[in-house]
């Protein structure tokens, strides 16, 4: 049976190294999967729609361009993120930011095109390059899945675990990070389909993945239920519903958003998230000063 613990503890504490146990210490990596996570990620993942739309869309980048970009900055933070020793918030959430930002522009490029439904203001074209491949959401789902389901099939042939708190290796953290870029491209298309195809709207599409989400809440207590699959559920659906909110904060009144513009909304949801980053940075430090002065006695009386 799964570890009851992985929703709410991802704490990669290392083991001690001895003599008799051969063991070898490892710093954590990632954070622990509490409320404050699931706000931050929701934080993150709405003002990685915001922010996306920002870029391609208000200044007129493109999503071509635009994509390029992102994606090479998701590159630079994740090459932080890797090389990092120990779990640093700052990083750890840049790099869930940058996966957001670029997913957004990524999974606008694969479903829209340059039809008068996603260029406003009477415009005719939006920046240098291909306008989008047009796919549709249905499609453009349906690709990512499979490329999602690809990813942990060759997680699941390497043999390493699938319990996040487990994660010590670069292979393992690597396929950790290409399964999040990949899941947040997912939870833009899905978020957006809810949003302008559904007929639900911004409101019901947010409401929509707030009730399955607190389904997998209530599937926790499930023994039968693997917590690691409702983990990676929960983790694809709080994009959505970052981007649901994110375009309802941003779109016009009548489409049924608030019109607060992306620019305003990013820099509001940017402060935000820098200010949560922060307070996982001074509680982290707190925690982890007299963890590290028990394993160093721990490793003392063992030697």
């Amino acid at each position: 049976m799964e570890n009851p613990e992985v929703l709410t503890d991802l704490d990669v504490a290392g083991t001690h190294r001895s003599a008799a146990s051969g063991t070898k210490s490892v710093m954590k990596k990632l954070p622990e999967v509490t409320l404050a996570f699931w706000i931050m990620k929701i934080a993150a993942t709405t003002l990685g729609e915001t922010a996306g739309d920002l870029f391609a869309q208000t200044l007129k980048i493109g999503y071509f361009l635009t994509t390029i970009a992102l994606f090479l900055v998701f590159v630079v933070t994740l090459v932080v993120q890797l090389r990092s020793s120990h779990y640093n918030p700052f990083f750890y959430w840049t790099v869930i930011l940058s996966t957001s930002m670029a997913g957004t522009t990524m999974s606008d490029f694969m479903n829209r095109d340059a039809s008068a439904k996603f260029l406003s203001n009477g415009a005719k074209s939006l920046g240098w390059g291909p306008q989008g491949l047009g796919l549709g959401y249905p499609t453009g789902a349906a690709i990512l899945i499979s490329i999602l389901l690809v990813i942990f099939a060759v997680w699941k042939v390497s043999g390493m675990t699938f319990q996040i708190r487990d994660i010590v290796t670069f292979r393992g953290e690597a396929l950790f990070w290409a399964a999040i870029l990949v899941s947040n491209t997912l939870g833009t298309s899905m978020g957006d389909f809810l949003s302008d195809s559904s007929g639900l709207g911004y409101l019901g599409g947010a409401a929509l993945v707030t009730g399955v989400l607190l389904v997998l809440l209530a599937l926790m207590k499930v023994p039968a239920v693997p917590n690691v699959l409702l983990f990676w559920i929960a983790f694809v659906l709080t994009r959505p519903l970052g981007a649901t909110a994110g375009d309802f904060l941003t779109k016009p009144v009548a489409k049924g958003g608030l019109d607060l513009g992306t620019a305003g909304s990013s820099a509001v949801l940017l402060a935000v998230l820098f200010g949560l980053m922060a307070y996982a940075q001074v509680r982290e430090r707190r925690t982890t000063g007299p963890r590290a002065a028990a394993e160093e006695t721990v490793t003392r009386q063992a030697g």
